[in-house]
């Protein structure tokens, strides 16, 4: 068993002038940087790590966008030992007070050695620092030891052992780092090792990836695995995708890209932004699978992104599924490659209130399940309900899980850490069945919306607008509100829409009022139509449910003043 440093020496050793990735920017050269070029701006940062004395063992957070920097910064702290942890810069998608709050509390629970960030950005992070706070470097990009090429020998990651802390990430979904996934280097190659096989990884392989590097998606199979792999790796800025989203294409096009990891909105929205005029020439006929991943995902979301691009050589049996939780370092299932994911048909009603996931009764409304694979090699998944105990197949409950790459802890939050697992399993807080030994997942726990002792996945109930004329996938958002006077919750569902009509919007309102009282088993009362932008997302996204509802009743008390 090596260690990152110890494996990134054996990629050096072996052929240095090999491009480790390719870095895109908008309206800027691609930019390829061999593993030679990628150790020596590591080795820069490792000794001003060092400078700034810095201990092994320490934690640096990484407040950078996509780039060279991010790149060397996250690899020098590798290569001096440290732990790396990246987070979110502050960009228009997040309010500004938020994210400070985020900061200030990831530092006090993290309790960092350093912050790098840039010059710029110095300010903002320093207005987060509080007398007492363990930050003694704000370290800047214009302040760098010279590059040069690393003696292996003397630096202090070489002698880190396969169990101590490589990394901490995110959770998707978050901000902050609240609970911030502690793994190891054992963990984290147990995990290439199972997922590879998984995927029939092979050297004929090309990532192309814009996901972000601070969540478990991004930063494992978009950044870690092909690196650390030997695997060629083309990456953009999640910033640059959302812009423009067919670069992705190009850049498969380009690059013949196999392999390619979406959640699953980042489906919906290729299929209803990318224009023909900007596909002009691509194949997308190398791409062997993309994965999609880090929310339910949902059969109609791959029928349309098959019919729009299909005609551009994107094969059906490419679009496939994985699992995965930061807690696992990232993959627990994954789907065939070399068959479609499979798709069931169940019953809508016994699915909501019974809690079982069974064929329909003739005539009865319907719902599409689709498989997100098998548990890879080294991971095996249980179903349990509230009491802990294991539920037969088919039945609905909590997805636990127990591996070999599962997280040390979360770092500093012994409480978070002991919750979360039972007799040694893991306990994920989603919500899923299994059949015929493949895991469907069909929601987060804490986003359970219980009306009248009915437990309703908001994901079906937005599903559910996205059929009603002038909504698009992705633009709603359902949660719970709770009535003192019924006392229970009542639904709100908000969802977008093009038209700034108010009549128009009105109507949009009534038909999904119709539709979701129809087809759920709860009679739908508050729906609010909105203009485009009103739908908050998270850092990785997806849909905010929390922060979304936070809007909707400061509104709501607004309006009542």
């Amino acid at each position: 068993m090596t260690t990152f440093s110890q494996k990134l020496q054996s990629l050096y050793a072996g052929d240095a002038e090999r491009v480790a990735v390719t870095l895109q920017h908008s309206g800027q050269p691609d930019l390829p940087v061999s593993y030679r070029q990628l150790l020596r701006g590591a080795h820069a940062y490792a000794q001003t790590y060092a400078r700034w004395k810095i201990e092994p063992g320490e934690v640096v957070i990484l407040i950078l966008q996509h780039g060279e920097d991010l790149v060397y910064s996250f690899w020098g702290a590798i290569l001096h030992g440290a732990i790396p942890s990246i987070m979110p810069f502050l960009t228009e998608k997040l309010a500004p007070e938020r994210y400070r709050a985020d900061l200030a509390a990831l530092i006090s629970v993290t309790r960092p050695a350093a912050v790098v960030t840039y010059p710029e950005f110095e300010s903002e992070v320093r207005s987060a620092l509080q007398e007492g706070d363990s930050v003694r470097a704000v370290i800047l990009t214009d302040k760098l030891e010279a590059q040069s090429d690393p003696d292996f020998d003397s630096l202090p990651g070489m002698k880190c052992s396969p169990e101590d802390i490589v990394l901490l990430q995110h959770s998707s979904g978050t901000t902050g780092l609240q609970k911030g996934v502690a793994l190891s280097h054992r963990a984290v190659f147990n995990q290439l090792e199972a997922y590879g096989r998984a995927l029939d990884l092979n050297e004929k392989d090309v990532i192309v990836s814009w996901l972000p590097l601070y969540h478990d998606m991004g930063l494992i199979a978009g950044f870690l695995m092909p690196i650390l792999s030997g695997i060629p790796l083309v990456l953009s800025s999640p910033f640059d995708w959302v812009r423009a989203p067919y670069k992705l294409m190009q850049s498969v096009s380009q690059y013949k890209g196999t392999l390619s990891w979406l959640p699953n909105f980042a489906f919906n929205f290729c299929s209803q932004k990318i224009r023909d005029r900007n596909l002009e020439g691509v194949d997308l006929s190398s791409w062997r699978a993309v994965i999609n991943c880090s929310e339910p995902v949902r059969f109609e979301s791959h029928q349309a992104f098959y019919e729009r691009f299909k005609s551009y050589g994107l094969k059906w049996e490419a679009l496939q599924c994985s699992y995965a939780m930061a807690e696992n370092v990232f993959g627990v299932t994954q789907t065939d490659s070399a068959r479609p994911p499979k798709v069931e048909q169940i019953d809508r009603e016994a699915f909501m209130i019974e809690r079982v996931a069974r064929p329909p009764l003739e005539g009865q409304p319907a719902m599409l399940m689709m498989s997100s694979g098998r548990p890879i090699t080294n991971t095996r998944v249980r179903i349990l309900d509230e009491h802990g105990r294991e539920v037969p197949e088919r039945k609905i409950g909590e997805v636990a899980l127990h591996s070999d790459c599962m997280l040390t802890e979360y770092y500093n939050r012994p409480d978070a850490t002991r919750k979360a697992f039972l007799d040694g399993w893991c306990l994920t807080g989603d919500y899923g069945y299994v059949s015929g030994g493949e895991v469907f997942v069909s929601g987060r726990k804490k986003d359970m919306i219980i009306v009248g002792g009915k437990n309703v996945y908001p994901q079906d109930l937005e599903s559910l607008t996205y059929e009603v004329s002038g909504v698009h996938a992705g633009r709603s958002v359902a949660f719970g509100m709770f009535n003192e006077e019924a006392g229970t919750e009542d639904v709100v569902i908000i969802a977008e829409v093009e038209s700034e009509d108010a009549a128009q919007q009105e109507k949009i309102a009534d038909a999904i009022r119709q539709h979701v009282t129809r087809n759920s088993a709860i009679a739908l009362r508050y729906v609010k139509v909105v203009g485009p932008k009103w739908i908050l997302k998270t850092s990785s996204g997806k849909t905010a449910r929390s922060a979304n509802k936070e809007k909707f009743l400061k509104e709501l008390e607004e309006q009542n003043q």
